[in-house]
């Protein structure tokens, strides 16, 4: 049995996968060894073991990126690549009415996970896209699914150190628990400057079979041209509309949901 200080090949080969983020897509071979906390000998040979199954690719500057292996791979994911083909007309009807920033996410561990992004020409400077990812406690989107966790998940997650992207991310954990107690009380996350300043973030569930969130709908838009007032009403509708619709029979989607949120 291996030492559980030790890590195992297996989790040698997650930590050099996990070293790539939406800030972090291409690498060098030290950057990777640096943040996997690898020796730079054995990071090279599992990088090179990675790229010859198609898991990375090596880029003619010599950087590495993920390969399309890892994308074949997580196509397979069908019950989120399901969720984002039922929700696209509806967050497409949301981006139309509003003109701002329109994300669908899921958790994964301490981040959301974007399925699906729709930016709006001069909306909020938040950096986003499908596949990348945030940390759940400086996103709006993340913050509607943290208050759905139970007190020992939300416990062990606030015990981790938590990063601040800007002057007022909120980062102290009874300052987080309090902001989760509004967001179960008034159904969305409202959210100001968290990863960039001069932007508001807010987000409302969507709900699954059982009555538990399952992902969240999500809008970024610049704080001086918009208000919550403004937004929460077509946001809530349009979550609402995704629950509907994920929880009923598999069937086509109306004609009218790709023209109105």
């Amino acid at each position: 049995m291996a030492s559980p200080s030790k890590p195992t090949a297996a989790g040698r080969v997650l930590a050099i996968l996990d070293t790539f983020t939406d800030r972090h897509d291409s690498q060098t071979l030290s950057s990777i060894a640096r943040r996997s906390g690898l020796t730079l000998p054995t990071t090279h040979r599992l990088v090179g073991e990675l790229t010859a199954w198609g898991a990375l690719h090596r880029q003619p500057d010599g950087e590495y990126t993920i390969g399309l292996k890892v994308l074949e791979l997580g196509s397979l994911a069908g019950h989120r690549l399901r969720l984002k083909q039922l929700a696209h007309p509806y967050l497409h009807g949301l981006h139309h009415a509003t003109n701002t920033n329109i994300h669908l996410s899921v958790s994964v561990q301490q981040d959301v996970l974007y399925l699906e992004s729709m930016l709006a020409p001069g909306g909020a400077p938040v950096t986003s896209r499908f596949g990348g990812r945030w940390p759940m406690h400086a996103t709006a989107t993340g913050r509607v699914l943290l208050a759905a966790l139970s007190p020992e998940e939300l416990d062990d997650l606030l015990r981790q150190p938590l990063a601040a992207y800007s002057p007022h991310t909120d980062t102290d954990p009874n300052r987080l628990r309090q902001l989760l107690a509004e967001v179960r009380q008034r159904g969305v996350a409202v959210a100001y400057d968290q990863i960039a300043l001069g932007v508001i973030a807010l987000a409302a569930p969507i709900v699954g079979p059982h009555g538990h969130p399952v992902a969240s709908v999500g809008i970024t838009a610049p704080k001086d041209r918009f208000t919550p007032h403004q937004l929460i009403p077509p946001l809530v509708s349009t979550a609402q509309k995704i629950s509907r619709a994920l929880n009923g029979p598999e069937e086509a989607l109306p004609e009218d949901s790709l023209r109105t949120a």
